[in-house]
């Protein structure tokens, strides 16, 4: 995901690993939005249906909107790989101005997942900072 990132001019800061725990996500996530030194946040794995999959739970508690159709979109385009995509549950949501993105666990989904909505987070980040207009 990083170099995926990278690749499109991104400047990756941090990298953290985090346990499967609700809480210690959602601070981290909050900690991460409250700062004015990024633009979004990727997360990897805690997607799936599994007991520790919390992730979504933990970015839903932090979020004031929710950005359905990435979500939709990312499940789209991997369901076009393999159908195991549809049991993704990962969400797309802003706090304070910055997006989070939920990304399955797989290093090969995730990197599928952020390549199908790569082009709309630009766009994406300039809304979110009041830029309105629209690319012809």
């Amino acid at each position: 995901m990083r170099e995926l990132l990278e690749k499109r001019g991104w400047l990756v800061k941090a990298l953290d690993v985090l346990p499967d725990d609700e809480g210690r996500i959602q601070t981290a996530l909050v900690a991460w939005t409250d700062g004015d030194d990024c633009d979004a946040v990727f997360t990897s794995g805690g997607t799936g249906l599994g007991p520790r999959d919390v992730t979504p739970e933990a970015t839903q508690a932090v979020v004031e909107k929710q950005v359905p159709g990435l979500a939709e979109l990312m499940r789209a385009e991997g369901i076009k790989k393999t159908r195991m995509a549809a049991l993704s549950r990962g969400i797309v949501g802003v706090r304070k101005g910055k997006l989070i993105v939920n990304l399955p666990g797989s290093p090969r989904g995730a990197c599928e997942s952020l390549e199908s909505i790569i082009e709309l987070l630009p766009h994406a980040i300039n809304l979110l900072r009041g830029h309105t207009e629209h690319p012809q």
